[in-house]
């Protein structure tokens, strides 16, 4: 088993934002099936943990490249852009009133069909904002960029969780 420490080159992709979920899915079969524990049953215990080691590794990747904000995030990191989510955590002004507006139309919001309609306005700002990030690392070669809007990306993100939450609450009644 000789597999690549960056998640791209492990899967056999060239290492950009712009990715085909079928292709990363197809990808992702093969390589698990090359690496799962089983196929070395009878080479003894220590191959197994080792092919045990390379399947965690290859979900792992799979885990990074199927979803677009880790995989934006993962590119900003492999470009040294380093995301600092924790420490950087300053947003522009605009963005930062958005957050609040749309806070208060998700506590003003009584009905199933008010969140819902907050819930499409805010995907089509992360669709936005996605697009916006794939731009950066693949026209514009920007990581820097390209890493404000990942850090937007996981505001929204924690939103789109608490819309998810008040969803769930609504149908429930």
């Amino acid at each position: 088993m000789n597999l690549a420490d960056d998640d791209f080159a492990l899967f056999g992709l060239v290492p950009r934002f712009a990715q085909s979920r079928d292709e990363i899915e197809s990808r992702w079969k093969a390589l698990a099936a090359q690496v799962h524990p089983d196929r070395y049953a009878s080479e003894g215990a220590a191959a197994q943990r080792r092919a045990m080691q390379w399947a965690l590794r290859v979900n792992e990747a799979h885990q990074r490249l199927r979803d677009p904000l880790k995989r934006a995030a993962y590119l900003c990191e492999l470009r040294g852009a380093a995301l600092k989510e924790h420490e950087n955590t300053r947003m522009p002004a605009s963005f930062l009133m958005e957050q609040m507006a749309w806070r208060e139309a998700l506590d003003e919001a009584q009905t199933l069909e008010a969140v819902q309609s907050l819930d499409a306005e805010v995907a089509d700002r992360e669709t936005e904002l996605l697009r916006e990030a794939g731009r950066l690392l693949d026209e514009q070669g920007d990581a820097e960029a390209a890493a404000h809007c990942v850090r937007a990306l996981m505001f929204v993100a924690r939103f789109r969780s608490d819309i998810d939450r008040r969803l769930e609450a609504l149908e429930q009644y």
